[in-house]
């Protein structure tokens, strides 16, 4: 019965759990370091039964519940940065920054996690162990999960988790309402290859008389692409897409140089490192048929999410025994986007679940996608959010 708890007193709160995401949508933070998200975090927690810290080298909160009962320590994630993006929505709690917009959600997060703490302090009694709220910055790009590792967030309880969980609300793909997760990978690795392609500047009316890095490094480009597909099986994707290139200054003008980057995306670990191997041959050897110097970097990303097998079915029945059928799907494949919740999942079993988040009147599957200026997310989702992350805890625990 204490499903049904959860879920009444998540709903009870919900006006609070829409006025904290609010107030996190107005005034977003990138990065590591937000001290007014951090502010707001900690007045949320504020009168909670709750140990806080808050993190030396970024603006992390990191809380332990302590249960009334002696049992091991399960951690609840929430990320809380947001995006260099300028809002583009007519809302009343629209962005009130140029340039920095919650386009992926990590407001409604940090609201939903603030909201786990309050439902599991109230059955503080009946929990059998402890539970580590991880409030996390720097999601975007910055590696903020693995700092906050550095600085200890999964001893806070004074023992290794034996189970980690995180979620993520999305604005299209899935309806409203609908929880998705999967065992194994279910986000992928995400790297980054710069290629610098040297030649011989010259005029443009006598190419031959140059070194042309433009066409060969064009010719690297879709030699990339061919690559991929005769060398990974599409059962265990790998995806190359060059984002950036950029050569010269004037259409008759060949330059000394050109450069561009992909962004490469993998599933597994065998994968990862057999990419870049090729990626390494393919520019080389067309650099060396055309007679010139290529430098590459290959920048290591986030790893691949992996869902532990039981922690993810864990997910699934206790999305079904809280929710009802229907509110729970298993998804065939994983997502190519990436994600640093990653980072805890190589230390600790557990399992990352997406929520349905699109407003009414959307379709979710013409909706703009997590990262849009026009993203929006439905509030209605805080609630059962909230719910989850509790139950997922407390059943944990039991």
């Amino acid at each position: 019965m204490f499903f049904m708890s959860f879920i009444e007193s998540a709903q009870d709160m919900r006006d609070e759990l829409v006025r904290l995401r609010h107030s996190l949508h107005t005034t977003p933070e990138l990065g590591l370091h937000l001290p007014r998200t951090q502010e707001k975090v900690l007045a949320a927690l504020e009168g909670l039964p709750l140990e806080i810290t808050t993190g030396k080298t970024l603006s992390s909160v990191t809380a332990v519940l302590r249960g009334g009962r002696p049992g091991p320590a399960v951690l609840l994630r929430g990320d809380m940065d947001a995006l260099p993006v300028t809002e583009k929505n007519d809302l009343p709690y629209v962005s009130q920054l140029p340039g920095q917009m919650h386009a992926c959600g990590h407001d409604l997060h940090t609201a939903m996690l603030a909201g786990a703490a309050h439902l599991l302090s109230a059955r503080r009694d009946e929990l059998a162990g402890d539970v580590i709220f991880m409030f996390q910055p720097g999601e975007e790009g910055h590696d903020g999960a693995k700092q906050m590792i550095g600085e200890g967030v999964l001893d806070a309880a004074g023992a290794r988790p034996v189970a980690a969980y995180g979620m993520h609300v999305v604005s299209s793909m899935l309806p409203p309402g609908l929880f998705a997760s999967r065992p194994g990978p279910i986000m992928a690795a995400a790297d980054v290859f710069a290629v610098t392609v040297k030649g011989r500047g010259g005029h443009g009316s006598t190419p031959h008389m140059a070194l042309d890095p433009i066409q060969a490094g064009c010719e690297m480009v879709t030699a990339m692409q061919t690559m991929v597909t005769r060398t990974f099986n599409v059962f265990d994707p790998v995806v190359v897409t060059v984002g950036s290139f950029h050569g010269g200054s004037a259409d008759n003008v060949i330059p000394d140089e050109a450069r561009f980057e992909a962004t490469v995306r993998t599933f597994s670990k065998e994968n990862r490192a057999l990419v870049k191997r090729r990626l390494e041959e393919v520019v080389r050897g067309v650099a060396a048929a055309h007679g010139l110097e290529v430098e590459t970097a290959l920048g290591m990303g986030y790893p691949v999410t992996v869902n532990d097998q039981g922690e993810a079915e864990f997910v699934g029945a206790t999305a079904g025994e809280l929710f009802g059928p229907g509110r729970y799907f298993v998804s065939p494949q994983p997502v190519m986007g990436s994600e640093d919740f990653s980072y805890v999942l190589e230390n600790v079993p557990g399992a990352f679940v997406f929520l349905g988040a699109c407003p009414p009147g959307r379709d979710p599957a013409t909706a703009p996608y997590n990262h849009s200026p026009e993203a929006q997310f439905d509030d209605a989702v805080l609630p059962d959010g909230a719910a989850l992350y509790a139950s997922l805890a407390f059943s944990r625990l039991s």
